[in-house]
């Protein structure tokens, strides 16, 4: 009682105080007009500006009021803190098996998964004709010399084969432009692209039967920006009158392998929203002939996007002969886990080696080498089979067009139908007005010939892809995009691809792993800024507040759109672009980043302030800090110090990017020891102390900086307010516990107080870490991981971490950018002496750090209940730009009899299962694992989480192996022209996950999906808690409080892939309307469920959008299509959407 009188009275007289204050400031104000905020200028002396300038400071007067209010509670807070109690009125303690007990918000959670929700994953896999593992299994991969066709067969006909139908002939004229390979993105544009395209203009304009295809928006948008308004609406009429096809209309043409289903999506709203836009045409066929293998995920989204047809290029040459021999070139691609024929979208199959001209008008290369005009005598370019093209004129139009005839004739052998489609381009073509003159006027004759002679039994012409894909329905007599009679249906993907011998393109899914690491980081900051600036406009609309917010950062989110859709090409995440061209995409990538921290920190601002009204934006003024900092585009980022002081509290905002309420682990930097942390309602909460680390063994001293990590529960996509204060030693804030094992008597250490650290020489006996969930057991001489036992299992799992490396071929083929061609088996890691070994332990987490020349793991487990505290956090630090001709590889050794069979991801959106082939090179076995691989048997899958996309396989049952960098001082033959000699030191993020099997069964041999708790690991691995410090005001911090925008839980199988902003159609702003993409996640089951640590329940796919937002009303809820060009009609406002499992689906929103 005595306390709380004490309390009262000193909070009333610091009350008094601020109310006596603010009166005299008030009585300041009447008496001095001439009293300027912040010093401003000088204004002018009429009655207008003394107004005016009188309500500037009074707003001022206001915040500092505010401010005042703000320490009066701190200070209350303070006063009445005084045993520093946690919410449950525990503090930290050590149990038994030395595993730390920590005091915990007590409040229940609960997982209610529907058993409907679980069927999806127990059924079986869709039927369908053609199984791409069933083929791999059947196949013998033996590359018999095929003749002409070196790769495939002889083709014969029959002469009367078209006498009842002719021979239809489209000849798709084409120009494959990289928006950036062997030159950067504007430098194509300047010397190529933008004279392809003008050239066009005037080209096709000459005669109404050429056609032309074009893929590129990125280059498009450039050209059109900078075109008079007679060009543009040349090149509109071109278009809409069927010369020109926007084909794909994607940003670029995405690169399968690497990149995640996020990105891939949004490089085609980008696109197909600027076509929309400014040419008001959608897209209806698929066009990719150079992504270097095609994964299953592409056909989805296309057919999500309402496309009806599609064709791919760059696929094994022994499944296209294959392919080719059964007429299967054409099919119905249907996605694994579909049981009916709802993801059905047709697909076209290209026959030959390349997409150039001599490998697309029939099987002999020779041959259709002639046909390419470009390459007549005098030119640049030349035929390589020494038979050069020869100009058509009438003497020898008749030979010249029999010839082609015989090509076309037995390329349509391939095919079901009677109609042969035939490319007609190359890289970077058509950019000279003489080529497009050698090239049309000639095939011209060509086509007149044939055409004028009946007994040819052929119509030839210039066409566009969808010309061609029409032709094929209507022949087949089924509407556009239906599935023609007799013609397979096909699932699976197409990696590895191998163009020739043994020469697999599975390098690439590695090379230059630091960019495919930032790409990630720049895509969650895309989304965590796309979904907060949507809330904040929202908001502000909802308080009658839009011109007060800057909505001008929409031009920010515009240009990291436009960046991460760029770096979605298939030569720019691929890492196999020329090291000039990889500076400028990194630049790119860097600086939309910060972009995106601004509207992160702006949007953030205005959501966390508890009084709408005392808001204000200054731009050169920015409210929070950002959470780290890049230095240079090839840098790793590092921490923001918040500096403490005495004076008063720190303020740091948390931003959960993920969908779900979030119990984490979260580490700031700061610059004392004497750390204290409250809850915006008062409640301290245990920190753990760390050190900085400038060696493997000395503790950081140039600035003191201390790593203080807490535990925190905070909203589903939502802001949490903390306070930081530098004050007296609180029982909640505990020292970390270090150990350096050191087998080199002669290293120095050093530690920084108050930091303990603790040296003893290294012994080969194993040593454990423990949380309450797990126990990791780790080697004594390497000091890498040997085990994971989980706490509610007595056996220790053998989960053994080794590392590898391998060379490459001596002679002959190299590995380079593209090709994985290495030199035999892997060879164990090696280097002179023991690694140094740093152990720290605390309450909150604990960490195992091995110092290896060329690498550093880092293994780290969270104390905390649910998802965050059952996998392993593990960093490998790589830097091997000592070696030469090396690739550094992980291996996970464990006791799982997974035999043959691994499973990886396809762009982080589905699971395929894949084997390991002894009848295939080593390198064939590499797959593309974008953010997860698995092993499994009837107790126990390993999952490797990964936060960057990187090649893995699984060479031996019981093992996953993934490569972290590769350094190679050759070219592989494949255009580049350069080596991988530009490798930086790459932090590479993953989290191991062993989950067991519920009941000791096999795995379903049907379809393959993660647990609720693998889903939840991968979201929290790639979309990490942003720590933005608010930065110190001269006037105070007006009161915050915490944002949680959603007033129901999101069912716990729902991925919030965007919530994004549509543009304005005649502006660069936003519109009021804004696009909710989601994404149905399908779940096993049958794997042990733990509590993930937040409410968790599904609704067999139901989800009220108007129940969603809290304090925001829904004024339109309209289904749309993928990429938002098509709508259907709008649903009642309070209706549910349903989706199915795997389904994504878009819907236009009007919220305020």
């Amino acid at each position: 009682m005595k306390l709380k009188k004490q309390v009262t009275v000193c909070g009333g007289a610091i009350f008094c105080v601020a109310v006596f204050s603010l009166y005299l400031m008030l009585d300041r104000v009447q008496h001095d007009p001439a009293r300027r905020q912040n010093g401003g200028g000088n204004f002018p002396r009429s009655q207008i500006s003394v107004l005016q300038n009188r309500i500037e400071q009074l707003e001022q007067l206001l915040e500092e009021n505010h401010q005042i209010i703000s320490h009066i509670k701190d200070s209350v807070l303070e006063l009445t803190d005084t045993g520093a109690v946690s919410p449950s009125g525990q503090l930290p303690f050590r149990s038994a098996n030395g595993s730390w007990v920590l005091p915990f918000d007590g409040r229940p959670t609960f997982l209610s998964v529907k058993p409907q929700d679980c069927q999806f994953a127990q059924g079986h896999r869709g039927q369908t004709d053609l199984q791409m593992l069933d083929i791999y299994s059947l196949l013998k991969f033996d590359n018999v010399d095929g003749g002409v066709w070196k790769q495939g067969f002889e083709i014969t006909y029959e002469p009367g084969e078209w006498d009842s139908e002719p021979l239809q002939v489209f000849v798709v004229p084409h120009s494959h432009n990289d928006p950036g390979w062997v030159k950067t993105f504007d430098k194509y544009y300047t010397d190529q692209t933008q004279h392809i395209l003008n050239n066009m203009l005037v080209k096709l304009t000459e005669d109404p039967r050429r056609k032309f295809i074009w893929s590129e928006i990125s280059y498009f948008a450039k050209w059109w920006e900078s075109s008079d308004t007679h060009k543009q609406e040349a090149m509109r009429k071109l278009i809409l009158g069927g010369q020109l096809e926007m084909v794909t209309g994607g940003w670029v043409m995405t690169d399968e392998a690497n990149s995640h289903y996020f990105a891939m999506i949004d490089q085609l709203i980008e696109g197909h929203q600027w076509l929309e836009k400014n040419l008001g045409v959608t897209p209806r066929s698929g066009w990719a002939v150079d992504p270097f293998g095609h994964s299953a995920t592409m056909p989805y989204l296309l057919k999500r996007a309402n496309l009806t047809s599609m064709l791919i290029q760059r696929v094994h040459y022994s499944i296209k002969k294959h392919f080719s021999s059964s007429r299967s070139l054409e099919f119905m691609w249907r996605q694994a886990w579909d049981t009916s024929s709802n993801t059905d979208i047709f697909c076209h199959m290209m026959p030959f080696y390349s997409y150039d001209v001599p490998h697309t008008c029939g099987p002999d290369p020779k041959i259709c080498c002639q046909f390419d005009f470009k390459r007549l005598p005098g030119g640049r370019v030349n035929c390589p089979w020494k038979v050069p093209p020869r100009a058509i004129v009438d003497a020898n139009v008749a030979e010249r067009a029999h010839l082609l005839l015989d090509q076309y004739r037995k390329k349509s052998k391939l095919f079901r139908s009677k109609v042969v489609l035939v490319p007609l381009g190359d890289d970077f073509r058509y950019d000279k007005a003489l080529e497009w003159d050698q090239q049309f006027l000639n095939y011209q004759k060509l086509f007149d010939y044939m055409n004028s002679h009946p007994e040819m039994h052929v119509q030839a012409q210039f066409g566009t892809l969808t010309d061609y894909f029409s032709a094929v329905y209507k022949a087949s007599g089924v509407p556009q995009g239906f599935r023609p009679p007799g013609y397979p249906v096909l699932s699976g993907d197409f990696f590895a691809y191998a163009d020739r011998e043994d020469h697999y393109w599975s390098g690439y899914y590695t090379s230059r792993p630091f960019y495919k690491t930032l790409d990630r980081v720049l895509e969650s900051h895309l989304r965590g800024a796309e979904i907060l600036f949507s809330l904040a406009v929202a908001h502000a609309r909802h308080a009658g507040m839009e011109g007060r917010y800057p909505t001008s950062d929409y031009t920010l989110l515009t240009d990291a759109r436009r960046t991460v859709a760029l770096f979605q090409h298939h030569d720019a995440i691929a890492g196999t672009a020329k090291e000039n061209v990889v500076i400028d995409y990194g630049n790119r990538l860097l600086h939309s980043l910060q972009g995106l921290k601004r509207v992160i920190i702006n949007a953030a601002h205005f959501l966390v302030m508890k009084n709408k009204d005392v808001y204000r934006f200054y731009q050169t003024e920015p409210f929070l800090e950002t959470d780290d900092r890049r230095a240079t585009q090839d840098s790793l980022p590092q921490r923001t110090l918040i500096e403490l002081d005495q004076s008063g509290p720190r303020y740091l905002v948390l931003f959960n990017p993920v969908e779900q309420d979030r119990l984490c682990v979260v580490t700031v930097l700061v610059n004392s020891a004497r750390v204290r942390l409250l809850t915006e309602d008062g409640q301290t909460l245990p920190v753990q102390l760390s050190a900085q680390w400038s060696t493997a063994t000395q503790m950081s001293a140039e600035v003191f900086q201390v790593c203080a990590s807490f535990m925190v529960r905070l909203p589903a996509l939502g802001l949490a307010v903390f306070h930081l204060y530098d004050s007296a030693d609180s029982p909640m804030t505990l020292r970390s516990d270090t150990l350096l094992r050191l087998s080199d008597r002669g290293l120095t250490v050093h530690n920084v107080e108050p930091l303990p650290l603790r040296s003893q020489a290294a012994d080969p006996l194993p040593f454990y870490v423990s949380t309450q969930s797990l126990t990791l057991g780790f080697s004594g001489t390497t000091g890498l991981l040997e085990s994971i036992r989980r706490k509610d299992s007595p056996q220790e799992v053998k989960v053994q971490m080794q590392f590898v490396t391998y060379g490459t071929r001596s002679s002959k083929d190299k590995s380079g950018a593209y090709l994985f061609l290495p030199d035999g088996k892997a060879k164990p890691y090696s280097q002179k002496g023991p690694p140094v070994v740093r152990v720290v332990e605390g309450p909150l987490f604990s960490e195992v750090v091995a110092f290896y020349q060329h690498f550093q793991q880092t293994v780290r487990i969270h104390n905390v209940p649910g998802a965050d505290g059952l996998s392993l956090d593990v960093t490998i630090m790589v830097d091997i730009r000592e070696q030469s001709n090396k690739e550094l590889a992980m291996r996970l050794v464990t006791d799982i009899q997974s035999d043959d069979t691994f499973y990886t991801d396809l762009n982080g959106f589905q699971m395929q299962p894949r084997r390991h082939f002894l009848k295939l090179p080593l390198q064939a076995n590499f797959y593309p694992m974008p953010s997860q691989a698995y092993i499994q048997d009837s107790q126990y899958r390993l999952t490797l989480h990964s936060a960057q996309a990187l090649g893995v396989t699984s060479l031996e049952s019981g093992q996953l192996e993934v490569i972290l960098d590769r350094r190679l001082m050759q070219d592989d033959n494949r255009g580049l022209g350069q080596g991988l000699k530009d490798n930086k030191k790459t932090a590479n993020r993953f989290r191991f996950l062993l989950e067991r099997r519920s009941i000791e069964t096999e795995a379903e041999p049907g379809n393959h999906f993660p647990s609720l708790l693998s889903h939840m690991t991968s979201a929290i691995l790639n979309h990490e808690v942003l720590a933005l410090p608010v930065l110190p005001k001269k006037r105070g911090i007006p009161p915050l409080h915490t944002f949680a925008p959603l007033k129901a839980a999101v069912p716990c199988d729902f991925h919030l892939l965007n919530l994004r902003s549509i543009q304005h159609q005649d502006t660069n702003s936003p519109s009021s309307y804004t696009a909710l993409i989601l994404h149905r996640k399908a779940l096993d089951c049958g794997l042990e469920t733990i509590n993930p640590g937040f409410n968790c329940t599904t609704t067999e796919g139901q989800l009220t959008v108007s129940s969603l937002f809290r304090n925001l009303d829904l004024q339109l809820l309209q289904p749309v299509s993928l990429s938002l060009m098509y709508s259907s009609p709008p649903l009642g406002n309070d209706s549910s959407v349903s989706l199915e499992p795997m389904e994504i689906s878009a819907f236009r929103l009007r919220l305020r």
